[in-house]
């Protein structure tokens, strides 16, 4: 994993940031909730084997690390779906932007080794990229979780990529630097648990590291962030004023939080409608790519007909040329 030790990498993360902030993002059923709480080491997120999803909303959980040191886990829900609204999916980041004020210090994609990559899947890392920029590959952290299904085929994650890694999913974990790491989240074994979040937690680390300290935001987070100061700004304005009654100064709160609520409005908006283009976009991509496929299977189909045809053809020439001799050799019998 590079040539920095553990210790190195942990010592800069924690000079660099002392409060870390994950996004757990992935198809619904992958196990995102699952993977939260194992980092956190509580049940945490509600959590269920479901092809529908039980996380419907954004939520924000918290650990203290033995050093100290503060971890925040945002579990979201299938926000890459294809079944999700794009009205959801909006309000669903800007709530996630919202909770993580202060920047996303790597973001974990969670995918299952229990179910095949999908193009969904393939076309969320898509979209993720065009919503966020391609800066945000500089973050992503790859986790597969069901170890305990390779555990009992006596398989590592090595032997499963070897054997289960379609292309799509190689370029994704090339771009990340192949950044990624197995969970087990039904293991009732603490140390085994702890290792593997001790492992994810060294990637954070160089993540945080490779990017100089600084977590990942953009113009959307500095708007929802000036946005929370403001509010805040002029909320303890509001209570440090001397001559208002408590009604009044209730109105004013109310006239601040309407005015903050309107701002995320904006903001979910402009982010609705670029999910609503990259949506199109991608499905107009994925719709061409599958044209070319039919076209190549159906080009590859009429030169196997025609491979067939010119054998049969071939066949009957041989047979006729074969009775063809045979018939001379009959005449040159009946002549003697």
């Amino acid at each position: 994993m590079g040539g920095s030790s553990i210790d190195d990498d942990w010592e800069l993360a924690s000079l660099t940031s002392a409060v870390r902030t994950v996004v757990l993002v992935g198809r619904t059923g992958n196990g995102k909730s699952a993977t939260g709480n194992s980092i956190l080491g509580r049940k945490a997120f509600k959590s269920r084997t479901s092809s529908s999803g039980v996380t419907s909303t954004c939520e924000m959980e918290k650990t203290v690390l033995r050093d100290g040191q503060v971890v925040n886990v945002i579990d979201t829900p299938g926000l890459f779906d294809f079944s999700a609204k794009s009205d959801f999916v909006g309000k669903e980041i800007v709530r996630c932007i919202d909770l993580a004020k202060d920047g996303i210090h790597a973001v974990v994609v969670v995918f299952s080794v229990r179910t095949r990559f999908s193009q969904e899947e393939e076309a969320a890392l898509r979209s993720l990229q065009t919503l966020f920029g391609s800066k945000i590959i500089d973050y992503m952290i790859v986790v597969f979780t069901g170890g305990d299904d390779l555990e009992d085929n006596d398989e590592t994650l090595d032997d499963y990529l070897g054997r289960e890694c379609p292309e799509p999913l190689k370029d994704i974990l090339t771009l990340c630097e192949n950044r990624c790491v197995l969970f087990d989240n039904k293991t009732k074994d603490e140390s085994k648990r702890v290792k593997q979040v001790e492992n994810l937690l060294y990637l954070v680390n160089k993540v945080i590291s490779q990017n100089g300290g600084r977590p990942y935001t953009d113009e959307i987070f500095a708007e929802v962030k000036k946005g929370a100061i403001k509010l805040r700004d002029q909320q303890e304005e509001v209570n440090s004023l001397k001559g208002y009654s408590k009604r009044e100064i209730s109105e004013l709160k109310d006239q601040m939080q309407r005015a903050h609520d309107e701002q995320l409005k904006r903001i979910t908006e402009m982010v609705e409608s670029k999910l609503r283009e990259t949506t199109m976009r991608l499905e107009q991509q994925l719709a061409d790519e599958q044209a070319a496929r039919l076209r190549a299977e159906e080009n590859a189909q009429q030169a196997q007909l025609k491979s067939d045809d010119e054998i049969r053809k071939l066949r009957e020439h041989l047979m006729k040329a074969e009775e063809e001799l045979r018939k001379r050799g009959e005449t040159k019998c009946v002549i003697l």
